[in-house]
C-alpha cells in the first residue's frame, strides 16, 4: 500500500521530526436499543499528518493514480498551506520527494 510506504519513507527522512497515519472515517455502533457513530479524526483530514524538524506541520493526502480530492480534503490542503504549514497531495513517493525538495530546500 502506497500510504504505508510513504510514512515509512518519511519515517527516515532528514528533515522530518515525526509522522502518522491518521484514520479517517466512522464506524457504527449498535448497543442498548441506541444507533451512534465514532468519528475518527475530522472529514477532509490528510492521510499523513507531521511535522518537520523546522517546525512546520506535515500533510500529505494520499490518491491513486486516478483518485481526486474532496472539496473538504482541498479546503484542508489549503488551509494548512496558508497558515504556514506543508500540505500536498501524492500519489507516489516520487510526489513527497519532489514536494519536500520544494519545501525544505533539500
Amino acid at each position: 500500500m502506497i500510504q504505508k510506504s510513504i510514512v515509512e519513507y518519511l519515517s527516515y527522512h532528514s528533515n522530518v521530526a515525526w509522522v502518522e497515519r491518521m484514520n479517517v472515517g466512522c464506524h457504527l455502533i449498535n448497543e442498548n436499543n441506541s444507533r451512534r457513530y465514532i468519528r475518527y479524526a475530522f472529514v477532509g483530514c490528510s492521510d499523513i499528518l507531521g511535522q518537520l524538524k523546522n517546525g512546520q506541520l506535515l500533510a500529505i493526502e494520499v490518491k491513486s493514480a486516478t483518485g481526486v480530492l474532496s472539496e473538504s480534503q482541498r479546503e484542508f490542503i489549503n488551509k494548512v498551506n496558508t497558515n504556514g504549514g506543508v500540505a500536498f497531495v501524492a500519489r507516489s513517493i516520487d510526489d513527497v520527494e519532489i514536494n519536500l525538495k520544494k519545501c525544505c530546500k533539500i
